[in-house]
């Protein structure tokens, strides 16, 4: 028992008066069963129905259930009984809609159960949580043994080669793997079996990958369905290697091979909570020791704190990104933050001390305290108060059956909240909560290190202060700084600010930021420069009080606001036009490590695991966030150096290939859901394709730059797609690209993803959206022109089944293999080059632009492009690369270009691009003073002319000569 039972003759107003109300719909629809209860059992359901929604809606559903819960079911019921009861009515159980039947009324009178004693306060909230996770593991394994009874029928049954039968094992993440469930949790599952086979029994054997696939599809649907009678669980497979991208079941070896080779911080903190749900076995031990050298490291391990900042960062800025108030998970001071310290401290230890291995947060508070690792003082004022904000939790939870973590917006629900846990009202609630959060957010803060310090009043805070524009001169005077114009930018600055409706806070927290971030401005070079891009920034954060906040307590982030916004105007811009980028400033060592150039998918999906799979507004907005995330590493990597030049373009475009590869992953979920598949496609397969093409497809991006893309499939335009819904294959793909089109250039809070062009796609704007590969092939060979075949030297597949992509490649080396005329050949190149010229060259006089003028990156890509064209037909290996720099390395090594002209046009090439980005940074167009490049760009003007450009009626220059 855990308190005082509750009564109704102090209930408030409100809640006396919706007791009434629903007392009297109960008598009307069910006098019966109300006429056998008692008076107690009465006065304690009318209670009932006015403190909890989802107890209400239970009850007028199911009457009955109140006979069950008065006479025995609110007393102590044994835990296995749950996995006995379900067995015996799913073993009734003929099809699905059975077996989701039972499971949903099983599991909606048990949580009646549980709400009903934790709102009368008879179960302490740690048996609470425990319960709620039996309850929830019985029913997961329950669903799993039943379906895998339906499937054996099916299929046969799962055997490995010596010929044991394998059974599908779940590991349970999260707060159930601690057996710490909330009342209305989402269920974190990863799905898993010991070794391949095939099964033995159906009617041919089927690999025991796919049958576990199967069979794990058919367990969320048992799960996670809604029907008339609710769900079970929503489920989450997210955490599962790969996330939503890789299988939906993998073997032991998969799983050991993942986490060994790729497995990440994050998930060695997921990991800390997996357990193996069910009878314990030796495939259960087996699956445990499997995990445990990715979970705990031999040796103590401090990187686990940095890792502990980044995950605690990156929640504070969903915290700000969400603009969620009042949570108690999430907050400072909230559930998370407990659960970082003490996994932290496992991780740290847990490789030495195998008492800290525990999935249970209380066990590992226990456990930490034993080993001297928290005293118990310490670990009294955690645990404490880690049990208040639990209690809320499930309060707020099981009101209606919601996931929630935040305060009531209502009265309703405060009064509801304050009386269940004795609360005289919401002031004298607030008082013993914000109590227990500022000592969970001290622990923290002790664990991860950081301290607040009162600095000395500076110089910069009376010029911040002062008015008089003569006494602040003086005290620039005074302090070595006689910039007038940066005064007089200040002082203006300060009266537009005055004028924003920044609340007293904001107006604290502004003056408290000036000085510090003054002090910094006024010590490098150009201080009037720099603070103009910085008050763009301050600008659009002035009444958004938490990013001043963050700049004002973070002086990393400060630092790196004033290096950045003077090394590049870009920066600033985007800084400026989207606030939350600041939250990437406040880790620098974060910030620059900027990692290997295949991480990015990983990453995106690490992002993506923090938003619900249906929702696609959010989806989209974290992809932009992402995006505009990791092109600030990139820049500010670029402008301190940290990433060399030649790098620069690498990273953008692997960056742009994952978020297209991501963006095709959703658009096909959706379009499928609601269409079925194209026939014939193995697991995983779309039967389609992204081709890159331009700056991406030649490994060239730039910051600003759109995304040049054509889509192709392989599908029979007649077949038909096998949903409900079916249509045309031919259709289907168009939907497919249409929704990708969407989700690029829908306009979301962080703007839009990328601008796609689908200009050189065949036949160009008036062309089909998808082309079949077979059409793709034949209108290159046969109606193609030359400037689409030179688009096509910098083409490549970035998305889409290997088939597929290398039925692309095959049809790309076709066409350049073709047999064509130099001076055919060499004359449309080079009129379309003059078209371009005249009609993107604007310069004026003594002024060269980057791309456009002669000599210019197009001359030199041009070039490229020409040549591999001109020897396609006898050397197929120029079909290989789509770069220019490579392309020109080949040609060289195959002596179609001498080695020296080679260089030349690659060292010309890569300076120009490499000032393209320096001027994109610096918010500048793409021009510069023609003597700046005259000795580089000459040697590739005059090469252009040679090859391309020679006078009517002279031979033409071999380049190999030249």
């Amino acid at each position: 028992m855990a308190g005082q039972t509750l009564c109704n003759d102090s209930l408030p107003e409100a809640l006396s008066q919706l007791a009434d109300e629903r007392w009297q719909q109960l008598l009307a629809s069910a006098p019966a069963t109300v006429a056998l209860l008692d008076v107690s059992a009465q006065a304690q359901t009318r209670l009932m129905l006015a403190l909890s929604d989802f107890i209400h809606t239970q009850i007028m559903r199911h009457p009955e259930w109140l006979l069950w819960l008065h006479q025995g079911g609110l007393g102590s019921l044994p835990r296995q009984s749950h996995a006995e009861a379900l067995a015996r009515q799913l073993a009734n159980a003929d099809d699905d809609v059975a077996a989701k039947r039972i499971m949903r009324q099983y599991r909606n009178l048990h949580m009646v159960r549980l709400a009903w004693l934790d709102f009368a306060n008879q179960l302490d909230i740690e048996e609470q949580l425990v319960d709620l996770s039996v309850l929830a593991e019985s029913l997961i394994i329950a669903a799993r043994d039943w379906a895998f009874s339906q499937l054996c029928q099916q299929y046969g049954t799962p055997t490995n080669s010596a010929g044991a039968v394998q059974p599908l094992m779940i590991l349970g993440m999260g707060k159930l793997g601690g057996r710490e469930l909330n009342f209305s949790s989402d269920i974190d599952l990863i799905f898993t079996f010991p070794e391949h086979g095939e099964t033995e029994g159906g009617r041919r054997p089927l690999d025991n990958q796919q049958f576990f696939i199967r069979m794990g599809q058919r367990l969320v649907d048992l799960l996670h369905d809604t029907t008339v009678d609710g769900f079970v669980y929503r489920v989450d497979m997210r955490l599962r290697p790969y996330g939503e991208s890789g299988p939906l079941v993998v073997s032991y070896s998969a799983l050991e091979d993942y986490y060994q080779e790729q497995g990440r911080d994050w998930e060695r903190y997921a990991m800390v909570k997996a357990r193996a749900l069910g009878p314990w076995s030796g495939y259960s031990d087996e699956l445990h020791q499997l995990l445990r050298p990715f979970v705990y490291r031999r040796y103590i391990d401090y990187s686990a704190i940095d890792a502990l900042r980044k995950m605690k960062a990156m929640i504070a800025r969903e915290v700000r990104r969400r603009q969620l108030t009042d949570n108690i998970k999430l907050g400072a001071g909230g559930i998370r933050e407990v659960e970082f310290v003490v996994q932290s401290l496992q991780l740290i230890r847990g490789g030495r001390e195998p008492s800290l291995r525990q999935q249970s947060i209380f066990a590992a508070l226990k456990a930490l305290h034993q080993c001297e690792q928290l005293s118990f003082a310490n670990y009294d004022e955690l645990k404490s108060s880690y049990i208040m904000l639990r209690r809320v939790e499930n309060i707020l939870q099981a009101i209606a059956d919601q996931q929630t973590q935040t305060l009531p917006d209502n009265p309703l629900d405060w009064q509801r909240l304050c009386v269940i846990l004795a609360r005289v009202n919401v002031m004298d609630f607030r008082t013993h909560l914000e109590a227990a959060m500022n000592k969970i957010h001290q622990h923290f803060r002790d664990t991860v290190g950081g301290e607040s310090v009162e600095e000395s009043e500076h110089w910069t805070q009376a010029l911040w202060q002062e008015r008089d524009v003569a006494v602040a001169q003086e005290l620039m005077t005074l302090h070595h700084n006689d910039d007038d114009d940066f005064l007089t930018r200040l002082h203006s600055w300060r009266q537009q600010a005055q004028q924003k409706p920044m609340g007293p806070r904001g107006v604290e927290t502004l003056d408290k930021l000036m000085p510090k971030l003054l002090d910094e401005v006024l010590t490098i070079s150009s201080p009037t420069t720099v603070f103009k891009s910085i008050s763009k920034v301050l600008d659009s954060i002035l009444t958004r009080t938490t990013y001043l906040e963050l700049l004002c307590e973070n002086p990393g982030a400060r630092s790196q606001l004033v290096t950045l916004c003077s090394a590049s105007p870009w920066i600033a811009k985007q800084l400026s036009r989207f606030p939350m980028l600041l939250d990437e400033l406040i880790e620098p060592s974060h910030l620059y490590d900027i990692g290997e150039l295949s991480e990015y998918g990983a990453l995106l999906r690490q992002s993506l695991l923090r938003v619900a799979e249906d929702d696609m507004e959010q989806q989209m907005e974290y992809l932009r966030q992402f995006k505009l995330a990791q092109q600030l590493k990139i820049a500010a990597a670029d402008v301190t150096g940290v990433l060399p030049v030649m790098k620069v373009s690498d990273h953008l475009t692997y960056l742009a290939e994952a978020i297209v590869s991501q963006v095709a992953r959703q658009a096909w979920q959706q379009i499928t859901a609601r269409y079925g598949q194209p026939p014939g496609l193995n697991d995983g397969d779309m039967g389609f394709a992204v081709i890159a093409y331009g700056k991406l497809g030649g490994i060239e991006l730039g910051y600003g730059s759109d995304l040049d893309l054509v889509f192709l499939h392989n599908a029979d335009l007649q077949a038909m797609t096998n949903g409900e819904k079916a249509i045309e294959c031919g259709h289907f793909y168009l939907k497919l690209a249409q929704r990708i089109l969407h989700l690029f250039s829908t306009r979301t809070n962080s703007g839009e993803l990328y601008e796609v062009d689908m200009r050189l796609r065949p036949s160009g704007s008036s062309g089909l959206m998808v082309s079949q590969i077979e059409r793709f092939g034949e209108y290159h060979c046969q109606e193609a022109w030359t400037w689409e075949h030179q688009a096509l030297v910098r083409a490549r597949c970035i998305v889409g089944d290997d088939d597929l992509c290398q039925r692309f490649k095959a049809v790309r080396a076709q066409v350049i293999a073709l047999p064509r005329s130099a001076d055919n050949l060499a004359s449309e190149v080079h009129q379309m080059r003059l078209k371009m010229r005249q009609h993107l060259l604007k310069v004026a006089e003594g002024e060269f632009d980057l791309k456009q003028s002669a000599g210019g990156i197009a001359d030199i890509e041009f070039i490229a492009q020409y040549l591999v064209l001109l020897h396609g037909h006898q050397f197929p290996e120029l079909a290989i690369w789509s770069d220019n720099v490579r392309i020109f390395e080949l040609l060289a090594q195959l002596g179609l270009l001498p080695q020296i002209t080679a260089e030349q046009l690659v060292t010309s090439y890569c300076l120009l691009r490499d000032e393209s980005h320096r001027l994109t940074l610096l918010g500048l167009p793409g021009l510069l003073p023609a003597l700046d490049v005259a000795d580089h760009v000459e040697h590739s003007a005059n090469i252009y002319q040679l090859i391309l450009a020679h006078p009517a009626g002279q031979e033409r220059a071999d380049p190999a000569v030249i």
